[in-house]
């Protein structure tokens, strides 16, 4: 049997809730486009955030930042994690494309980058040519990177640089794995001090219980993990008899809680917002 080729993979960071009148289904659309003319480009899209093993989630965005052979880093509506993660992968000069839309403003700091552009109301015709324009980019940029000793993405338009390095340290399965359930415990220990700090302050009408219907304990503690990492005050909340998983999160905007019940219902479709922190598991709720 041939074997089958395995793509080198360009990472992706974009936003991926709502932001600045463009909804989640909005950034949806947006990730197909970049993906489809990465894939055009001969490389396998992910984003930064995601992959195959289990770990925590910043760990996880920094590795790929430094080791992703390119990443397309769409800046539109300026949301603080991506040019956050824009400016890490900068600082490693490693082959970087921006893109952004056309209602979006020049960053100061970026704008000697070539950005390229597409139309905010992602027009079929306008869309088409930035496909091909982006396809196009990724496979000159990624080989100039590989032909060029002195191929830079920004750093040394500046002055001479000594390039960020991480360094990769080969450590047992199980010392990694027991340093990881040291790191989550840690962090959940202190999360639940802060939020039980939180919770006397608070009136208990801010307090809000997310519901995962029928959630495996696996289920739970990643969304558990995946929440704190995100930077969210997630509490595991009592359950009853039942097996839903209720986690308590104090003081959200609205927004906040759009962007939570999104996250919950990849992991459970039926996900939702009980009426009140201590509501049953058999009440109703809803998305607000």
């Amino acid at each position: 049997m041939a074997e089958i080729e395995q793509l080198l993979t360009c990472g992706i960071v974009m936003p991926i809730s709502t932001i600045d009148s463009c909804s989640e289904d909005h950034w949806r659309d947006v990730k197909l486009i970049l993906s489809e003319a990465i894939e055009d480009a001969g490389f396998q899209p992910q984003l930064v955030s995601d992959a195959d093993d289990v770990g925590i989630i910043q760990k996880r965005i920094i590795q790929n930042l430094y080791e992703n052979p390119v990443v397309v880093c769409d800046v539109s509506a300026k949301n603080p994690n991506v040019m956050f993660e824009l400016g890490m992968r900068l600082a490693f000069d490693r082959p970087t494309i921006i893109v952004k839309d056309d209602k979006t403003s020049y960053s100061f700091d970026t704008s000697p980058v070539e950005h390229l552009a597409y139309p905010r109301d992602l027009r079929f015709s306008r869309i088409v040519e930035f496909k091909e324009a982006l396809s196009e980019k990724i496979k000159a940029t990624y080989e100039k990177s590989k032909s060029d000793p002195n191929f830079t993405t920004f750093l040394k338009h500046f002055g001479t640089f000594k390039v960020a390095e991480l360094k990769t340290e080969v450590v047992p399965q199980e010392r990694l794995l027991l340093e990881e359930v040291k790191g989550l415990r840690d962090v959940v220990l202190a999360l639940n001090s802060s939020l039980r700090m939180a919770e006397r302050e608070q009136p208990l009408s801010s307090i809000r219980t997310l519901c995962l219907r029928e959630a495996s304990d696996e289920v739970a503690e990643a969304f558990l993990k995946e929440t704190i990492a995100c930077g969210f005050k997630a509490r595991p909340a009592p359950t009853g008899t039942n097996r839903h998983a209720h986690f308590r999160f104090p003081a959200l905007s609205a927004g906040e809680r759009s962007e939570l019940l999104a996250l919950a219902r990849r992991y459970v479709p039926e996900a939702r917002w009980l009426n009140g922190p201590g509501a049953p598991s058999g009440s109703r709720g809803n998305d607000g």
